[in-house]
């Protein structure tokens, strides 16, 4: 018992999964008396997700300083994100396409919905623009809000130094809310217990294929971006592979055992630095790759979407994967280091865009067997970028220059 207790949330999580699934398949009966376990669960999560948006959003766009104090590398760094990020996302999207993990698996509460309301592009982006954010909060338009806090924080980054009180307010409401969400995490054991009875009492053995061909994916996938994205970057550019091996082996490797990039940043600044990144390089794109480089996370984002809807039996038009696509680019930035905040991002998705939300738990209760080699990726790509930028500033990383220049101190 006492060894019960000192058990982590993840693993009272996949030990609930376990758990519900064993229920499900001996005694289905008791799959839906226990959905409103889960249910109460997801209403406390829906319930934060507007405050989260505008705290994390406003905070990584209005929070970068001001429009001119990126500088050249900081413009270089942003572009290397947004091109890994959009690489990633497409990747986790396609890869779940092709493979379709979630054919078969049939969440009960979206399996009469058949498709999703159909929507044409214009349409969409008619309704993206809000006529008030206020309105757009209340009904929780995520896709209103995002581009309301999109707009707004680059008027503060414009403004400068006066949005000041703008920008420490959306680090106050951000941290406010993931505090809120980490006490409703204590109860997603429970949620995720009664969501997995539920899909194993109606979809049978067919929803543990599904969730063991999910598992199996998200690890090609993750593989895949590691070995054909980034290191084919280095190859690219020249970088000396096997010395930066070396170096980003110990972060990678406290990244899959913590399952967590936060704790992996001192490790990965003092490598980076040791071998051969300019300080002046590192300062600017370190910071800035915790919140736009997670590309270990924007993978699963797209992966856990189209599974969902796949599992549900919704057929998605390709302006309505063209709008969450984007929606999932947007809302993904700045919820570095904040454990489990991609799955109020895909709250989020999932409420906007009329995909199941009982699909969260399912989600929830897989998440151990996934995110080591999440982070591991996200933590080889906080790696990779300083690299990369600093390689487009003429860097040559020979052996023996791991020696930086001491212009500027490091985060």
């Amino acid at each position: 018992m006492a060894r019960l207790l000192k058990l982590s949330l993840t693993s009272w999580m996949l030990l609930a999964m376990v758990s519900g699934a064993c229920l499900g398949l001996l005694a289905p009966q008791w799959g839906d008396r226990l959905e409103f376990l889960s249910t109460i669960f997801l209403r406390l999560i829906r319930s934060i997700i507007a405050p989260v948006l505008v705290g994390v959003l406003l905070r990584a766009i209005a929070g970068a300083g001001s429009l001119g104090s990126l500088g050249r590398i900081g413009w270089k760094s942003v572009v290397c994100f947004e091109t890994a990020t959009t690489i990633a996302l497409l990747l986790g999207w396609f890869a779940v396409e092709l493979t379709q993990p979630g054919a078969g698996f049939a969440l009960e509460s979206a399996a009469s919905a058949g498709a999703a309301p159909s929507t044409t592009l214009t349409e969409a982006l008619e309704s993206a623009v809000p006529t008030s954010i206020v309105d757009a909060l209340a009904r929780g338009d995520v896709v209103q809000i995002v581009v309301f806090c999109f707009l707004f924080g680059i008027a503060c980054l414009s403004v400068g130094k006066r949005a000041r009180p703008v920008v420490e307010f959306a680090d106050a409401l951000a941290e406010v809310a993931f505090r809120y969400t980490a006490y409703v995490m204590y109860l997603a054991p429970l949620a995720v217990f009664a969501a997995a009875a539920n899909a194993f009492a109606h979809g049978g053995e067919s929803a543990l294929e599904g969730l063991v061909s999910f598992s199996a994916v998200a690890w090609a996938a993750q593989a895949l971006f590691l070995a054909v994205i980034l290191l084919g970057a280095l190859l690219v550019l020249q970088v000396p592979v096997g010395r930066f091996a070396r170096f980003a082996r110990e972060p990678f490797v406290i990244g899959f055992a913590t399952t967590s990039s936060a704790a992996a940043l001192p490790q990965t600044l003092e490598k980076i630095e040791r071998f051969g990144v300019p300080r002046r390089i590192l300062g600017v794109v370190a910071p800035l790759s915790l919140s736009l480089n997670m590309n270990g996370s924007t993978i699963h984002l797209g992966m856990a979407t189209l599974f969902i809807a796949q599992a549900a039996g919704i057929q998605l038009s390709l302006e309505q994967q063209v709008v969450i696509l984007l929606t999932l680019k947007l809302t993904s930035k700045g919820v570095a280091g904040v454990p489990r905040a991609n799955f109020v991002i895909l709250a989020a998705v999932f409420e906007a865009h009329g995909l199941p939300m009982e699909g969260l738990a399912v989600l929830l209760g897989i998440d151990a067997l996934i995110d080591p080699i999440r982070t591991s990726v996200n933590v080889a790509s906080h790696c990779v970028a300083p690299v990369v930028v600093a390689r487009w500033e003429g860097s040559s990383f020979a052996e023996g220059s791991g020696t930086p220049d001491a212009a500027g101190p490091l985060p």
